[in-house]
């Protein structure tokens, strides 16, 4: 049988933890956000206000009980403010990516049947415009920025601070029955519902209670020992669970203060400006800040490039010890002082991690080169393995037992179990209540006990407690001759390399892996330019020869790397083709949260993937596209087939 649930003895929704808030940190602050380049704050005090003022609009534009709101747009507090204005308001918030097409958006809001929608601007409006005759329970819709709607029908369209000001005007008319609402909030009620990104079929909808969301984060605040000084940038999608539980649910347990960047093009210029001591990203944002000091430090000159490399393989030899307080001679402790003051100290500057004083990154597995480069710089960046059904956390690494081969050991609350096909399973407080309309998907991913089963294959070491996750249960396969296949293992490897964006690896059931290469047009563009090389397309550049000889170095360099895994030795890449085009979630190859449809790129370029393996030296293909506008086309294209060298494994060696 199931644990029994205890009741919590402090807030029992989020509401109520930001009640408290007002009351115990009142001036504190809470929010800010840059606008035209200046940044706005909000204390807890001003911030219950203005959330409280959006709850009492919704009450008067007639939010029931048990309704759903959809909100959309880039991080913004007044949307953050949204979420918890709808639970205040007894409904139930349903944030989107941005990102998603309208057809994307009319899924989610006709799964859910959103009555009202919070967006962020002009752009969201005419994306739920498109398919609001598909949403027959949607009906109205409060916008934030008004730039471009001056001339939009608005007998179904307000304003987010004329809904304020609605509410402000009817408080007395509205203020007991919103008090009425929150005093019936508890810890079974539903505090968010987020949609999984949908990497094998339609987005489900997770429902995570008060309990997940509070438990959470009282849990995983403690473990990292956060405190209400911490700062936060808030850049990631709002749809994501990382984003709510650190943004919304640790920000509230806490009392941090969380920080919205101006948009995207100033994000990096903006995390400079806050230094957030409490950080977190996925594994691209690291790649692609990596890439690009890559990038500036080829432009560098010999001496400055010198420099640069003399004293981060001295960073990669101790750094990673010092952090961790291990032992660690006079001599390299004095040369790393000199690199922190001439490299280490001014490159963390650069990026905004001077002051992280914990970074995490999660979502998929981080290369361990990757991984290293960040440890080496003195940046406490760790592991933390998580699933929306979890409310993100599973297990993370404690300070001093960081590695770059293991996910950390069970938070706690956590409990962990390996079946015996080596998928793993865990049960906690934050094990989501279910996937709304979805019984039988519920019923086959958390069992009578609260079990819930990954997806991913693993296995705890008896050492030191610590998981490692080799793939994605459904990905690890097997070679024809038996060997272990895991794809993702290989693709992280060739996506340490800056000129590469993503990769994908075939070879399940089959004799031999090959792989599929996306240049990144930053890197590769930027030693074009170097070497004058002109080029008028990605698919130029990518055809480029010397193109293709640097990334078949790249194989080559990483079949080297494999070959050393006794395990794994069997994935070395054999033969590969750089893509003419990048993956791209619009034409549905990756998923919003940039994660691979496998299923999908099989089907799509099964041409490519059968001439990868007949022993062709190249193929003619064309693939549908999807242009930014929503209109399709095609792009046709000749790739070459590259052969990449292997190295003997001890499995030939023994079969020899």
């Amino acid at each position: 049988m199931a644990k029994p649930l205890k009741r919590a003895d402090g807030p029992q929704s989020v509401p109520a933890l930001l009640h408290r808030n007002a009351k115990e940190f009142a001036n504190a602050p809470a929010y800010r956000e840059k606008e035209y380049g200046i940044w706005q704050s909000w204390t807890w005090s001003q911030t219950r206000d203005e959330v409280e003022a959006l709850a009492l609009g919704f009450l008067e534009l007639g939010l029931d009980e048990g309704d759903f709101v959809a909100v959309i747009g880039r991080n913004r507090p007044y949307l953050y403010w949204a979420m918890i204005a709808a639970e205040m308001a007894g409904a139930v918030p349903v944030p989107l990516y941005q990102d998603a097409n309208a057809e994307e958006m009319a899924y989610v809001m006709g799964h859910c049947g959103a009555r009202l929608a919070v967006v962020g601007d002009q752009e969201q409006v005419d994306k739920i415009i498109e398919v609001q005759d598909q949403l027959p329970d949607f009906e109205r819709m409060i916008y934030l920025d008004p730039r471009g709607l001056r001339k939009y029908d608005h007998s179904k369209l307000d304003q987010y601070t004329a809904v304020q000001e609605m509410g402000r005007a009817n408080r007395e008319k509205h203020i007991a029955e919103l008090e009425a609402r929150q005093a019936k909030l508890n810890y079974d009620s539903t505090g968010v519902m987020l949609y999984t990104s949908g990497t094998t079929g339609k987005p489900k909808g997770v429902v995570l209670s008060n309990r997940n969301i509070i438990e959470t984060a009282k849990s995983s605040s403690e473990f990292d020992n956060l405190k209400r000084t911490d700062e936060i940038l808030a850049y990631l999608p709002m749809a994501w669970v990382g984003d709510f539980i650190f943004s919304v649910g640790q920000a509230l347990w806490t009392g941090f203060c969380t920080n919205c960047p101006e948009s995207a093009d100033t994000m990096h210029v903006d995390l400079r400006e806050i230094g957030p001591t409490y950080y977190f990203a996925p594994p691209r944002v690291f790649e692609t800040q990596l890439t690009s000091v890559m990038i500036r430090m080829e432009d560098a000159s010999r001496f400055k490039k010198w420099l640069f490399d003399t004293f981060m393989a001295h960073a990669r030899k101790v750094g990673p010890a010092i952090l961790d307080g291990k032992k660690v001679s006079f001599m390299d402790r004095a040369k790393y002082a000199l690199g922190e003051l001439m490299i280490y100290g001014p490159l963390k500057n650069t990026l905004g991690f001077s002051r992280v004083r914990v970074g995490y990154t999660a979502g998929e597995a981080i290369g361990p080169e990757i991984f290293d480069f960040y440890r080496s710089l003195g940046i406490n960046l760790k592991q933390l393995y998580g699933q929306t059904e979890a409310t993100v956390f599973i297990t993370a690494q404690p300070d001093g037992e960081v590695r770059s081969d293991t996910v950390g050991v069970t938070c706690p609350g956590v409990e962990l179990k390996i079946a015996d096909n080596g998928e793993v399973f865990y049960r906690s407080p934050g094990v989501f209540v279910e996937y709304y309309k979805n019984p039988e998907s519920t019923a086959d991913t958390k069992d009578a006990e609260g079990w819930v089963a990954t997806g991913d294959a693993g296995f705890i070491e008896e050492s030191s407690g610590h998981l490692r996750i080799i793939d994605r249960a459904k990905d690890v396969g097997q070679m024809a001759d038996g060997r272990l296949f895991a794809p993702k293992y290989v693709e992280n490897k060739l996506k340490f390399f800056p000129n590469i964006l993503e990769a994908v690896v075939f070879g399940n059931q089959r004799t031999e892996c090959t792989a599929f290469i996306n240049i990144d047009l930053t890197a590769v563009g930027n030693w074009a330019e170097r070497n004058n090389i002109g080029y008028a397309s990605y698919q130029e550049l990518a055809r480029h020869p010397q193109v293709m000889d640097t990334i078949q170095s790249h194989v080559e360099e990483v079949n080297r790397s494999v070959a050393e895994d006794e395990m794994l030795s069997g994935c070395q890449v054999h033969r590969f083709v750089v893509l003419h085009k990048e993956l791209d979630a619009d034409d549905g190859e990756l998923t919003r949260t940039r994660k691979v449809r496998r299923k999908i790129i099989e089907e799509k370029y099964a041409d490519i993937i059968t001439a990868l393996y007949d022993g062709s030296k190249q193929v003619s293909t064309e693939t549908e596209v999807t242009y930014e506008d929503g209109r399709k086309g095609s792009i046709k294209a000749t790739l070459e087939i590259r052969e990449a060298a292997v190295q003997p494994t001890s499995h030939q060696m023994a079969a020899e």
